[in-house]
C-alpha cells in the first residue's frame, strides 16, 4: 500500500501545483487586461520589473522568517538565467508589437518543439511516438482556437525567433538549476528575482517608451489604476513561484503542453465576460481537440518509454547548504 499512497500523494501535489499556476496565471492575465485596456497602462516591461520587485520582497520576508535556507548559485549561472529571462520578456513584447496576432500565436506554439529539442540535446530524453503525436494534437487544437490572420515581416520574424528561443531556454534552465544545485523554488526565486527586478526596472521605462512612445512617469496614476497595479504585483508573486514549482516538478515541455490549458481557459473567460462574438464552431472544436491532446500527452508520457532520460543530471555536491527541492525526489514524468 505504501507505493500506491506515495504515488497518490505525488499526483495530488502535482495537481495542486498545476492548479496554483493556472489560477494565478489566468488571474494576472485578467487583471493586466483590465489595467492595460481600460486604464491605458501600456508599460508592460516596467510592470514586469515591479512584479519581480514584489517577488524579491516576498523572498526576503520568507528568508527572515526562516522558510528559505541559505543556498548558492554561481554568478555565471545567474547571469545566463537572467539574460534568457529578460530577453524572453522583451522579445515577447516586441514580437507582439511587430507581428500580427496570428503569427504571434504561432511563435508561442513553436516553444513546445524548441523545448523538446533542448531536452533531447541536453538531457538525452527520448519521446515515444504516442507522446510526439499527442503534442502535435495539442498544437493543432490551440492553433485552430487562436491563429487568425497571419502576416510575417523580417524584423517581426527576428523578434519572434529571439522570444521563442529565450523563453524556451529560460524555462529549461529553471528545471536544470533546481536539479543541479538542489535548489527549491523559493531558493531559486531568491537568487534570480532581485537581479531581474533591478535590470527590468532600469531597462523597462526606456523599452516601454520605445514601444509605446509614452513615458511611465507621466502616466495618470489614479486610485483604480494603482489598485490594479498592486493587485497585479501581488498575483505575480504566486505566478512566478508556481512557474518554478511546476517546472521543477515536471519539465519545460510538460509545462508548455499543459500551459495551453491556460490559453483555453482565458478564451473561455474572455467569451464569458467580454461577449461571444469570436465563439464559433471551429473555435469550440479546437478547444476540445487541445484538451484531448493534453489528456493524451499526460497518459502517453507517463507510460514506460513514453518520455525517458538516459542519464540523470549531475548534482553539485558542494551545495551543502541548499534547500533540497522536493521535485528532485521525483522523476520528470507527468
Amino acid at each position: 500500500m505504501a507505493p500506491a499512497n506515495k504515488s497518490d500523494t505525488k499526483a495530488a501535489k502535482d495537481a495542486a501545483a498545476w492548479m496554483f499556476n493556472v489560477l494565478t496565471s489566468v488571474g494576472i492575465i485578467m487583471v493586466n487586461k483590465a489595467l492595460m485596456s481600460s486604464h491605458s497602462f501600456s508599460f508592460a516591461t516596467t510592470l514586469t520589473g515591479l512584479h519581480f520587485a514584489t517577488t524579491t520582497f516576498m523572498t526576503l520576508v520568507f528568508k527572515w522568517l526562516g522558510y528559505i535556507q541559505a543556498s548558492h548559485l554561481p554568478l555565471s549561472e545567474l547571469i545566463k538565467f537572467v539574460l534568457f529571462a529578460n530577453l524572453s520578456i522583451v522579445g515577447m513584447n516586441v514580437s507582439l508589437m511587430w507581428n500580427s496576432v496570428g503569427f504571434y500565436q504561432i511563435a508561442k506554439l513553436c516553444m513546445i518543439p524548441v523545448s523538446c529539442l533542448l531536452e533531447v540535446v541536453f538531457d538525452k530524453i527520448r519521446y515515444s511516438r504516442a507522446t510526439k503525436l499527442s503534442i502535435v494534437v495539442v498544437l493543432i487544437g490551440v492553433a485552430i482556437c487562436t491563429v487568425t490572420d497571419v502576416s510575417v515581416n523580417t524584423k517581426g520574424l527576428i523578434a519572434a525567433t529571439i522570444a521563442v528561443w529565450s523563453t524556451s531556454l529560460q524555462q529549461y534552465y529553471v528545471h536544470f538549476l533546481q536539479k543541479k544545485y538542489s535548489l527549491g523554488s523559493f531558493n531559486l526565486l531568491g537568487h534570480t528575482a532581485p537581479t531581474q527586478a533591478a535590470s527590468l526596472l532600469i531597462l523597462g521605462p526606456f523599452m516601454d517608451y520605445w514601444l509605446t512612445n509614452k513615458r511611465v512617469d507621466t502616466y495618470d496614476y489614479n486610485v483604480t489604476a494603482v489598485f490594479l497595479i498592486i493587485l497585479s504585483c501581488t498575483i505575480a508573486v504566486g505566478t512566478n513561484l508556481s512557474q518554478f514549482i511546476c517546472i521543477g516538478r515536471f519539465t519545460a515541455v510538460s509545462f508548455q503542453v499543459l500551459g495551453h490549458m491556460k490559453t483555453i481557459l482565458v478564451l473561455i473567460l474572455g467569451f464569458f465576460f467580454f461577449g461571444k462574438e469570436g465563439l464559433n464552431l471551429h473555435v469550440v472544436f479546437g478547444m476540445i481537440l487541445a484538451v484531448l491532446g493534453m489528456i493524451w500527452y499526460g497518459r502517453a508520457s507517463s507510460k514506460p518509454g513514453g518520455k525517458e532520460r538516459s542519464y540523470s543530471l549531475p548534482i553539485d555536491k558542494s551545495q551543502k547548504h541548499g534547500l533540497l527541492s522536493k521535485s528532485g525526489e521525483h522523476n520528470n514524468k507527468v
